[in-house]
């Protein structure tokens, strides 16, 4: 392997640690589960870190790194649902983005062209956000007299907030860009 395929490497890492991580979860193993998870949260900051230190950026770890994000946050999210210990509102708000997000992107893909996907400030805060929810709503089950049920709320409440915010803006600039596309077609003819 190359070092330059180490962000790739690091991703695809992290789709690899969902399923033990979804199982230590399901099995009550918060301890292990909040390690598990905290290892593919490093790995999503690291990875992005040195492909943009060292200029290893690729086309294929854009694509990599949002679906190894959707997979941890949406499998770990849809657990803690189904577990309640986080609110299904919460689970279907993050599940909807990500489909609307996955959705939006295949049907631009097929009606208008490659994707450009660049994360922008509020969808980068969106799983900044989630990242550190999911581990608080962890860490709260191994240890729950230790965090604050204020804490919960207020990131649970931030995250939603990010979350719809940040699917409202990627479907208001995908829209805008399909937009533009079509204009430059028709004007083209």
């Amino acid at each position: 392997m190359k070092w330059s395929q180490l962000p790739n490497a690091l991703s695809i890492g992290r789709m690899c640690l969902v399923v033990p991580t979804v199982c230590a979860l399901l099995l009550g193993h918060y301890p292990l589960t909040l390690l598990l998870f905290a290892v593919a949260a490093v790995s999503d900051a690291l990875d992005g870190w040195i492909a943009k230190r060292f200029d290893w950026m690729s086309r294929l770890g854009k694509m990599l790194d949002p679906i190894a994000d959707k997979v941890l946050l949406g499998g770990v999210i849809l657990t803690l649902g189904w577990l309640g210990l986080v609110p299904v509102w919460l689970v279907l708000a993050v599940v909807l983005r990500d489909v609307v997000i996955v959705g939006g992107a295949i049907a631009y893909r097929v009606f208008i062209g490659d994707v450009e996907g660049h994360p922008t400030l509020i969808s980068k805060l969106n799983t900044l956000l989630q990242l550190v929810f999911v581990l608080v709503v962890i860490a709260s089950a191994a240890w729950p007299l230790r965090v604050p049920q204020a804490l919960l709320i207020a990131l649970g409440a931030a995250t939603f907030v990010t979350t719809a915010i940040s699917g409202l803006d990627y479907v208001a600039r995908y829209a805008r860009q399909a937009v533009q596309s079509r204009r430059a077609r028709v004007g083209v003819l």
